[in-house]
C-alpha cells in the first residue's frame, strides 16, 4: 500500500509557530520532484515538541496540501496507548490515509506489552498503520517474532524498520512474506533492504534531495540495479551529513541554507555548532544544492 521514497517532512517554525507557507511550499516542491508519500509529525517533524493543536494542524495542512495526490501517513504515536488512540483517531478525521506509530518510549514494554499497544490501536482506528521501530529513540526494539505477530492483524500495513540490522530485517521479511511491507528507517540502509524485499524508504535525506531519492527507488522497481547503485553512492556523503547532529538540526540547517525555510528549532533542540555547519555546508555545496561560495 505504502512505498517507494517517502519523505518524513521538517515542520517549520517561523517566530515560534509552525510556518504553514513554508510546509505548503515543501510539499508542492516534494510532489513535483516525484515523492511518493509523505510523513508529517514524525521523528523529523519534531513531534514530541508540538501540542495536540498544532500536531493535528500539521497533519490537515497537509492532507489539505496533498489533496490525495499521494498517500498522507500521519505520525501518531505516543508512549501510552490511549493517547496513540486519541491522535490516531483525530488523523483519521482530518483525512490522512495512514498512520506511522513509533512504540511507545521511554516506558521500556515488553514484547508482549508491544504487541498489545499496536493491536488495541489498529481495533480501535480503522486506519492503515505502519509499524516503527527505532530502539535508539525509545530504549525498546520490536522484535521480528512480534512483528510477524502483528502482521495477523488486517489494518497494520507496513513497518519503518530503523535498527539499521540487516539479519533483523531479513528475519521480519522471512516470518512475514508478504503480509507486511517493509520500509527503511534510515537512508544508508535503503538499498541494502530493497535487495532483501523491502518496498521503500521512510527518508529524512529525501527532505533535500528528493528527486535522486524517488529516482533511486524508481531505478530498482525497474531492475535497473547499476543505476540504484550509483545513486545510492551518490546519496551517501548526504544521508551520512543528515545524523552529524541530532535529527532534524542538520535537516533542518540544510533546508534553510536552501531557502526553503527558516532555520528554526524547538528546545531542547538548538542551531548545529559551527564546525558541524562547515562540514555539512560542504556536503550541500559538493552536491550541488547550493551554491559553492554560500
Amino acid at each position: 500500500m505504502f512505498k517507494g521514497s517517502i519523505v518524513a517532512i521538517v515542520t517549520p517554525f517561523k517566530n515560534g509557530k509552525v510556518d504553514e507557507k513554508a510546509l505548503t511550499g515543501l510539499i508542492e516542491w516534494h510532489i513535483s520532484e516525484g515523492t511518493d508519500a509523505i510523513v508529517p509529525c514524525g521523528t523529523t517533524g519534531e513531534s514530541a515538541t508540538l501540542d495536540y493543536e498544532e500536531h493535528y494542524r500539521v497533519i490537515e495542512i497537509t492532507v489539505r496540501a496533498v489533496n490525495k495526490r499521494v498517500p498522507v501517513i500521519a505520525g501518531t504515536g505516543a508512549n501510552a496507548t490511549d493517547e496513540t488512540i486519541m491522535i490516531t483517531k483525530k488523523a483519521k478525521e482530518l483525512g490522512a490515509d495512514g498512520a506511522l506509530l513509533v512504540a511507545p518510549y521511554y516506558n521500556k514494554p515488553t514484547q508482549e506489552g508491544l504487541y498489545r499497544h499496536y493491536k488495541a490501536v489498529a481495533e480501535a482506528v480503522d486506519i492503515p498503520i505502519v509499524l516503527y521501530n527505532v530502539p535508539g529513540r525509545t530504549a525498546v526494539n520490536m522484535l521480528p517474532h512480534t512483528v510477524a505477530r502483528l502482521a495477523g492483524v488486517k489494518n497494520i500495513v507496513g513497518i519503518k524498520e530503523a535498527t539499521g540490522d540487516m539479519r533483523q530485517v531479513s528475519d521480519i521479511l522471512r516470518l512475514c512474506g508478504d503480509r507486511i511491507t517493509v520500509l527503511s528507517g534510515d537512508d544508508f540502509t535503503t538499498l541494502t533492504l530493497l535487495a532483501l524485499g523491502g518496498r521503500g524508504v521512510i527518508s529524512v535525506s529525501a527532505n533535500v534531495a528528493p528527486r535522486d531519492v524517488s529516482l533511486m527507488l524508481r531505478a530498482w522497481e525497474k531492475g535497473d540495479i547499476a543505476e540504484a547503485r550509483k545513486l545510492h553512492y551518490k546519496l551517501e556523503p548526504l544521508n551520512q551529513a543528515m545524523f552529524i547532529e541530532t535529527n532534524p538540526i542538520p535537516v533542518k540547517t540544510a533546508l534553510s541554507m536552501m531557502g526553503k525555510i527558516e532555520e528554526e528549532f524547538r528546545l531542547p533542540l538548538c542551531q548545529m555548532g559551527s564546525e558541524n555547519r562547515e562540514k555539512l555546508r560542504v556536503v550541500l555545496a559538493n552536491y550541488g544544492l547550493i551554491s559553492k561560495q554560500h
